[in-house]
Order: C-alpha cells, then structure tokens, then sequence
C-alpha cells in the first residue's frame, strides 16, 4: 500500500501524537495527601490559633492551600494536634495562655495556662476542616496529645495536676504515687465514640480520690516532659526535681512505665518504677517502629569502635530502647547515638516508611542567621547488629529555622518540617537509595501566616 506526503504526515502525526499521550497518561497529577499545621497566630477576632492545610502533590511534592484553610483551632496556642478513625476526626490540643497573655504557662500561682481545651475537627474529602465539639481535660497546663494504637482512647498530658493547686502530702499525687508526694502531673483520658468522635472522660479506676469519689485522671510523676505508647505500656519521660519555669518543657532526667489495658484505658503504674536514664536535658522520647528513643540536648563523647567518629558532639544525643518486661527499657547493643555536632536540641524522630533511614529534627536556638544550630540530622539504619545507626555522609540536611515537626508524605517520596523562627514549611524529596533529603524540583519553602507548633499528615484523600 503506497501512501501521498500528506497521509503520510497524517500518520506520523497520529503516531507522535499517540506516543505523547502514552508517555502523558502515564504521569498522574493528583493529590496523594493533607498536610495540616498548627500555628499561634490568631485566624479571627479574639486570640484563636489557627489550622494551615495543604495538599500534596503527588508528582512534585507541590503544596497547594486546601480551600477555606487556614481555620481557626478553637482556642488560644494550639500545640499538638493527632487524627483518629481512619482519619475522619482531628483533635487539636488548645494550650491556653496565661494572665500575661502567652504560652509560657508553668505551675498554678498565676503563670498556668488559661481556656485550655480539645477542640475536634470533621475532615472533609477535599481536606477541609470543619469545628464540631469542644473538650476540657482534668489538670492544668496541658501540653502533649496522643492515641492509642487502636484509636479508641485519646491521651492528653497535663504538666500539672489539680492537687497542686493547694499540694499536700495526702492528696491524690500521694495516693497514686507514694506517701509525701506532693505534687505531680496527670494523664487525662478519654474514650473517643467511633461514630461522632465525641470524647467522654474515662475515670480512674485503680485509685480512689482522697474525697472518696472517683478520680477523673491518671496522676504521674512531677514535672513531665513528653509520653509515647510502646506496646501495652504508657511511657512518661519526666523532668528533674527543679524544672524549667517556662513552657517548652524539657531537663527530663528519667521514664516511669504504666501498664496500659486498650480494653478500658485505664493506666496501671508498673512495678518496674522510676528508671534513671543518666541524662539531665531530655527534650523528647519517640517510639519508632517498636524502638524507643530518647533525644536528649547535652554533648556526649564518642570513643573508639563505634559506628560513629570518635570524638566529642556538642549537637547531643539519641539514647535507644527496646520496651522489656513491666515496660521497662533495654538498651540497644548500639549504643548512645550522637547528634549532629553542627546543630542542636534534638526534638523528634522519623524512621522513614522503608525502615532505611531515620531523621531527627533539631530546633535550634532562637536565633537567625548561620548560627541558629537548626536542621535535620540523617542517619543509615540497620538491622544487623541490631538497629545501629551511622550518618548518612551528606547529612546534615537544611530546613527552615527551628523545625518543630518532621513528617512523610503517605506516597513515600517527600518530607517536610514545620519551622518555628521563620514562620515557613520546608519540603524534600527522599533519596530512596542514599537517604539524602533533596531539593524539590518546585517550590520548596512555604510561608505560613505565622509560627508553626505542629504538624500532621493525611493520607485519606476521598
């Protein structure tokens, strides 16, 4: 069959066009996620924080703001937010300020926080937010929120209990905690309705208030810093006998395990007790595909036979556990692990989602320019000897100034960080062979409307 020019530049035509369309059709342009961020800066009239929202571009990590976003939070310095039932609901942890006006809020004689609550959310299939109920804990100064593994129970940290109000050495701190201990902290709890995500108070059956009634939360030891879940246990990391005075919390020093029932919520305190970690600066304790790490902010030294250079890291420190028998922390055959020498104040940790790489973010100190210490320390991780971790030889990685979240996209391929001293999100792309945190081929930083405190990813799209 013979063919004139022009039907035979018909069919190439048709043939390059076929073949674009092929090549076209198989780069999909959609969103693969939500990402949600706190923030302090009022959205409306009165002092409400705010809720950022962006989706995620699946084949840039592009961020675009989700319409009717940012919303207000539902009350003042939002601090910690968490999703549950398989991401219908947010719950966002409103700390309140104190008389002065801020977020500084520590003890109970006019510097705690006030109008703290939990405000829940409705997450739209476009990733909008919509206010529903409101909640209050039990103790004062709440600042940690999370959710057990079967998202039946939402756990908040209060940095003070309602005893410490007026402390006495046979108040309710004692009861649950030993004779002449007078002041402590408290875990509040509630069981979350898996149709309305209304929250109810769980009450604490193992100890029975000094009153006679029931007591309505989980007192723990004084001066907390953080908790996590491991397993069947509710870690607290707790500070020093003489805490910082001001909010971040941090100088924590020890853990004390409770046994934990996902049946009724209650908390048990372990026989195991008080475990000293031989650390004065502990600003985080983060469980990571079943291995406990505590990041602490003091230097440490590294001597020979390590995975690490020997010398001496000013950065600070990743302490690593198994959780044992009665909750209580086995160290890994690793070792202490060293931050970064160039950055410092070690805040969380992210095992990225193939178990290859592990990143931790570090604040910083309060400050612009080179020597701020803020970025993203990026570690190998293995399996054989046991979860030893060395550096990835590129690392550290930049991000913004003072980081105080660092999450993945649900597709695996991005990562980002809320940073606090420049008001912005940073976005990277993952290195899936090297671990090295990437340009993104697009925009990679992203002004928000004012400081950052947390973030969150949803990978529910529909």
């Amino acid at each position: 069959m013979r063919f004139t020019k022009f039907g035979k530049a018909l069919s190439i035509g048709a043939l390059t066009a076929g073949v674009i369309f092929g090549v076209t059709s198989c780069v999909e342009s959609y969103t693969v996620g939500f990402l949600y961020v706190t923030g302090t800066v009022t959205a409306s009239s009165g002092s409400n924080g705010i809720i950022s929202g962006y989706k995620i571009d699946h084949n840039t990590g592009f961020l675009t703001q989700i319409h009717g976003l940012p919303v207000a939070s539902g009350g003042a310095n939002p601090v910690r937010a968490v999703l549950t039932n398989a991401s219908r609901f947010i719950y966002v942890l409103n700390r309140g300020v104190n008389a002065a006006g801020n977020g500084n809020c520590y003890g109970t004689a006019g510097a705690e926080c006030q109008n703290a609550n939990i405000t829940q959310f409705a997450v739209g299939g476009n990733g909008v937010l919509t206010p529903q109920e409101t909640f209050y804990t039990q103790g004062l100064n709440p600042f940690r929120l999370i959710v057990d593994s079967s998202g039946n129970y939402l756990m908040v940290l209060d940095h003070d209990a309602p005893d410490n109000v007026n402390p006495s050495a046979t108040d309710n701190c004692a009861r649950a905690l030993g004779a002449g201990v007078t002041t402590c902290g408290d875990i509040t709890i509630f069981q979350i309705n898996p149709t309305t995500g209304r929250l109810s108070l769980v009450v604490n059956a193992q100890v029975t208030a000094a009153s006679g009634s029931a007591l309505t939360y989980f007192p723990v030891p004084a001066n907390p810093v953080d908790l996590v879940m491991a397993g069947g246990y509710l870690l607290t990391l707790t500070g020093a006998p003489t805490p910082t005075t001001s909010y971040p919390y941090t100088g924590a020093t020890s853990v004390w395990p409770y046994s934990y029932n996902s049946t009724s919520g209650q908390l048990t305190l372990s026989l195991n007790g008080l475990q000293l970690l031989g650390i004065q600066q502990g600003t985080a304790i983060v469980n990571a595909n079943g291995v406990i790490y505590v990041l602490d902010n003091e230097p440490v030294t590294i001597g020979a036979n390590s995975a690490f250079p020997a010398g001496n890291y000013s950065g600070g420190q990743i302490l690593p556990y198994t959780s044992g028998s009665g909750g209580a922390l086995q160290s890994e055959p690793g070792g202490v692990i060293p931050d970064d020498a160039k950055l410092a104040n070690p805040i969380y940790l992210l095992v990225e989602s193939k178990g290859k790489f592990v990143y931790v973010a570090n604040q910083g100190n309060n400050t612009t320019g080179v020597n701020q210490a803020s970025g993203i320390a990026g570690y190998f991780l293995t399996t054989s000897p046991s979860y030893q971790l060395s550096f990835i030889p590129e690392e550290p990685f930049g991000s913004g100034a003072g980081p105080q979240c660092i999450v993945e996209d649900p597709s695996n391929q991005f990562i980002y960080e809320a940073n606090e001293y420049d008001s912005s999100v940073t976005g990277r792309l993952v290195d899936p062979d090297g671990g090295d945190l990437n340009s993104l081929r697009t925009t990679q930083t992203y002004a928000l409307p004012g400081p950052p405190t947390w973030c969150l990813m949803d990978g529910r799209t529909n």
